[in-house]
Parts: C-alpha cells; structure tokens; sequence
C-alpha cells in the first residue's frame, strides 16, 4: 500500500488560520445578528383583553372591569361598590383621564367617532360609546355585564378605542333616558375607569 503524501506544514497552517478565521467570522456574525434582533422594536399587537380600575370623586377604589373582545362584540365585566341603588347611565367616554377633581370631565365627552347623536333609541343614534342602564343592588353593588357590538379592541376598526388619548368608562347619578343628547340626562358622573389594554403575551 501507497503511503499518504505528508503535506507541508506551512499549508497545514495556512489551512488551521483559514478555519479558526471562518469559525471566528460565522461567530461574529451570529452575534451580530442577535444583538440587532433584540434592537428591532417589538411590533404592537391586538388587545384581546383590557382592564380597568374604577375609581370615585374622592379618588377611590371602587371596582374593576375587563373587556374582552369576542366574536360578537365586546364583553364588558366587573363590579362597582357604593353606587345609590337604582339605575345609572353609564358610557365610554373619549379621553382616558379620571380626575375626580373635575368631576371627572377631564375624560371629555362620549366615545363618538362617527358623530352621531346619543341614544341607543335615538334613531340619529347612537354613540359608540353608549351602552344600556345598569342597576345598583339595595347594597350599592353594580354588576357590570354587558356587550357592545359598537366598541372594539382591535385597531383599524370603527369603533377602536386604543387612540392617542385612550378611553375611560364612566358612571353616571341617574339613569340613561337614552334618547337625549349629549348625554340622556344621566347627570353627574360618580366613577370613572382608565381602560387598559393588556399586551401580554
């Protein structure tokens, strides 16, 4: 049998740099491509769900909400504590802003992108922000359970609520006659909820 040739060493060399180099290089690359990954900005996403803590005049905790966005609208959920009993109007208000020192007016007027008139029996009706009365329990409890077909979590629907000034649900004194603009005569507004979309994964 032949013997192997022996190569020179001086190409056995050339061929270790070579590989170390390319080892290096292959390296390099792959950090370089996961440090530029993690800088990429994450890519804003849907909200499936958001929350809300409802708060009072005097700056209270006084419930909570979650939306969920469901094939049929959205689901509204939660509890309101020390309400009159009785029944309240209650809305989506266009700012997200709960001031209780404004009377919570800093949440502005009703969500109304579309420019209708307020009512859900208004025939010029209604907001995208109305919604039915609720009611107060004889122990000052309101069991938010509700759908809106008009309002959405999903951005680049009509009824988006995730804008630049966010939304806020408002509850009011007295109930919603639904039909008088701009607000049903529901009178003043006792509790107010910042809605927050909930990003996580």
């Amino acid at each position: 049998m032949g013997s192997l040739e022996r190569q020179p060493e001086s190409i056995v060399s050339r061929q270790a740099l070579t590989y170390s180099k390319d080892t290096h290089m292959h390296k390099f690359s792959l950090a370089a491509v996961l440090i530029l990954g993690s800088s990429l900005p994450v890519l804003a996403q849907d909200a499936g769900t958001a929350t809300g803590t409802f708060m009072n005049a005097d700056g209270m905790e006084v419930g909570n909400l979650t939306l969920t966005q469901s094939d049929g609208g959205v689901l509204i959920t939660g509890t309101i504590a020390g309400v009159a009993p009785g029944q309240h109007g209650i809305h989506f208000h266009q700012i997200g802003d709960c001031d209780g020192t404004t009377g919570f007016e800093s949440a502005g007027p009703h969500f109304n992108p579309t420019g209708h008139k307020h009512g859900l029996e208004n025939p010029e009706g209604p907001h995208l922000g109305d919604l039915p009365t609720v009611e107060s329990n004889d122990e000052g409890n309101v069991t938010l359970d509700l759908t809106s077909g008009q309002i959405s979590l999903t951005e680049g629907d009509e009824g988006y609520i995730f804008d630049e000034d966010g939304t806020a649900l408002v509850l009011h004194a007295d109930p919603d006659d639904q039909i008088t603009d701009p607000s049903g005569n529901s009178g003043d507004r006792i509790a107010c909820a910042v809605i927050e979309a909930d990003t996580s994964p």
